[in-house]
């Protein structure tokens, strides 16, 4: 039973609405009804692979016998497939909400390949981010029909996906805009790993921490990546135009901050030191790397600059976690610290002494550390509950 609803149910007790009997039956009527909707871990796992391999297996099958078919085939194969799992969904509410809601997703995902696919069958040759946003729109039209978290989640997929296709169409043959995309693809990680806050119990808000939590260490390091590499020295590119940057500078940082106050409200003052953070850690791996005559050189300085902000951004994810008592931000900001410091050792230390050395190092390194950042998390959790 969550604190939430105990809490709520304890102030109607001291407004002496209801006498505690009263109130014991309500939680366990809540705790009995929980029980019986609550979809169990095998269930989930079920439809999750059952729903993936279907996917799979009807992709193959069409790629399998696609050259067979003619055009009037292949148009009405695409929209069968639209149709069949769309409307197996719609059968399937009410008697299997959990097996509706993977065929819906099944049928969005359809969709996307059928936009291509259609594409493809009448040679239309329009901008491919384009199909990006029509499974987009398809995919925002399911989420308001059918309020459910996979079409949350490939909303928020699709949205970014979108932004970034059209964002490199825009820059293919122009240098100056990949800290604008490293700084939008932190900021959309923040914002979705800020969904939940406090008791925060929403299944569409807890689908945006994972997709947030999973995609956040690789987004920074992707950002750090593409930070360092603004300018290229292989081929002579023009930069990008004042308005296009402008324009670029306004959607990073206004559309993760606008989707964190719909979120979240007044509690979306962290992402704004968040996106301070972004641009002082890309600002910095920008610099970097210096070009000389089609050589690059590492600054020492900039580089411990570098691994000083990824320790800050671990730190600030733990207190952030701490503050309003999420689990996934504390374990993620521990995981940040520990490959923050492998990374240092491995591109500072490692490759200065012999090669046994820098392994008997590695390992004690990964062995103490291993378990004092254990000890520390396991502690940092016992606060975090005794604080509730």
């Amino acid at each position: 039973m969550h604190s939430k609803l105990e809490s709520q149910v304890q102030r109607w007790v001291d407004a002496a609405f209801i006498d505690s009997q009263t109130a014991q039956r309500i939680l366990n009527f809540e705790v009995s009804q929980e029980k019986r909707s609550s979809l169990r871990w095998p269930v989930f796992l079920a439809l999750a692979f059952g729903g993936i391999l279907l996917a799979a297996g009807v992709t193959l099958f069409v790629a399998a016998h696609w050259n067979e078919m003619s055009p009037a085939v292949r148009f009405s194969t695409v929209l069968f497939m639209l149709v069949i799992f769309h409307m197996g969904g719609a059968l399937t509410t009410e008697r299997f909400p959990a097996l509706s809601t993977t065929l819906h997703g099944i049928g969005t995902a359809a969709l996307g390949a059928a936009i291509f696919l259609t594409a493809q069958i009448f040679n239309l040759h329009e901008n491919w981010p384009t199909g990006v946003l029509l499974w987009g729109i398809g995919a925002a039209a399911g989420f308001t029909l059918l309020r459910d978290w996979v079409q949350a989640s490939l909303l928020g997929l699709l949205a970014p996906a979108w932004l970034i296709s059209q964002w490199t169409i825009t820059t293919e043959r122009h240098t100056g805009g990949n800290r604008l995309l490293a700084f939008g693809l932190i900021m959309t990680a923040i914002s979705y790993l800020s969904a939940r806050a406090f008791e925060d119990t929403s299944v569409v808000r807890r689908a945006f921490v994972w997709i947030g939590g999973i995609a956040f260490l690789p987004c920074a390091a992707t950002a750090i990546g593409l930070a360092q590499f603004d300018r290229t020295f292989y081929e002579p590119l023009t930069p990008l135009g004042a308005w296009t940057l402008l324009t670029g500078w306004m959607i990073a940082v206004i559309a993760p901050l606008a989707l964190a106050w719909f979120l979240r409200g007044r509690e979306s003052w962290p992402c704004l030191l968040w996106a301070i953070w972004s641009y002082v850690l890309l600002l910095s791996a920008s610099h970097l790397v210096s070009f000389s005559r089609n050589t690059y050189e590492r600054s020492v300085v900039g580089t411990a600059t570098l691994y000083a902000l990824c320790v800050v951004g671990s730190v600030g994810l733990v207190s952030w976690g701490l503050f309003e008592k999420r689990r996934e931000r504390v374990n993620l900001g521990v995981l940040a610290f520990a490959i923050s410091v492998l990374f240092f050792y491995f591109d500072s230390f490692m490759g200065k002494i012999g090669r046994s050395e820098s392994l008997v190092i590695l390992g004690a390194l990964c062995l103490a550390g291993g378990y004092a950042l254990e000890v520390t998390r396991r502690r940092l959790m016992i606060r975090m509950e005794t604080a509730r």
